[in-house]
């Protein structure tokens, strides 16, 4: 398994897109101030102006139903894979019954 971080509360990401959009910092020095990478803090931003309407792109809430949907669909794709397999193993042992 990757080692990966826990993602960031969304309130850290509110605030440091706060800090590097009201105040004159750049992106890297709040980076490096609140150990975060430049990239992930521009990404925070980008996903602000999308929220906000002022970028084209799906919103944080569109993001989370997208990811919803697209879960409980491979859910619902493994239920249907199970009962296939078990109505032809039921199809196959009716079948060397008779």
């Amino acid at each position: 398994m990757p080692n990966t971080k826990p993602p960031y509360p969304p309130e850290f990401k509110r605030e440091a897109v706060r800090l590097v959009k009201e105040g004159d910092r750049k992106i890297s020095a709040v980076a490096r101030e609140l150990g975060v990478t430049g990239e992930s803090i521009r990404n925070w931003i980008r996903q602000h102006e999308i929220d906000t309407g002022h970028r084209e792109g799906l919103s944080t809430s569109e993001r989370e139903e997208l990811k919803r949907l697209r879960r409980e669909t491979r859910i619902l794709k493994e239920e249907r894979d199970i009962l296939k397999k078990t109505a032809a193993f039921f199809a196959q042992e009716n079948n060397k019954h008779r």
